[in-house]
């Protein structure tokens, strides 16, 4: 079924099929989580969200996993304003766990103000009977932006290491991105609400 997706039991070893669940109810933890306050709690837990779900309380924390959601922290998320929320919700959930065929999903991200260090002295090497040895300083050459693009099935990472954080920058990275992506392949980019 198109609509089915698996996610695999990492609790033990016990064997059988994996549990599967349904995109809807992934997309109905992941709203629940982010727009719904549970009743005498401040937030989620994954008891009272398996009770809010009907799925298990291990089956919660990974689709919690998978979507970088940490209700315990109540400032590291706020809740979208955008009409088209639940729709893109689902689009995701699609993606991540039944990626179409023919075609890469790339998960992007970037990371901006990033100290570009160098050690005031070369390392020296290892000699016989003597460590590495290398200086504890450093010289500061400003800050870097890093951008990644991470392929959700294969775990390969595609990386950019740019000066500068502009429009500009994060072009270049969907040009190297079209270079190393095999030309028949569709190309997915899940990006995380990217201000250029």
């Amino acid at each position: 079924d198109h609509d089915r997706l698996h996610l695999v039991n990492t609790d033990g070893g016990r064997p059988g099929r994996p549990p599967t669940i349904s995109v809807d109810q992934v997309e109905a933890v992941v709203v629940s989580t982010l727009e719904e306050m549970p009743k005498n709690a401040t937030h989620w837990s994954r008891k009272s969200m398996a009770d809010r779900s009907g799925l298990s309380k291990s089956t919660v924390g990974r689709i919690w996993r998978k979507f970088r959601l940490k209700p315990h922290l109540t400032d590291t998320f706020k809740l979208s304003t955008d009409p088209l929320f639940v729709e893109k919700v689902y689009d995701v959930v699609g993606l991540y766990f039944n990626p179409p065929e023919g075609a890469v999903v790339l998960s992007v991200d970037e990371k901006s103000q990033i100290q570009a260090l160098d050690r005031s002295q070369p390392v020296l090497p290892i000699m016989p009977g003597m460590p590495e040895r290398r200086t504890h300083d450093y010289i500061r050459n400003g800050l870097a932006t890093l951008f990644a693009a991470f392929d959700v099935a294969t775990g390969e990472v595609i990386t950019s290491l740019h000066r500068r954080h502009r429009a500009a920058e994060f072009k270049k990275f969907l040009i190297k991105i079209e270079k190393e992506v095999p030309g028949h392949l569709q190309v997915h980019l899940i990006c995380d609400n990217y201000g250029t």
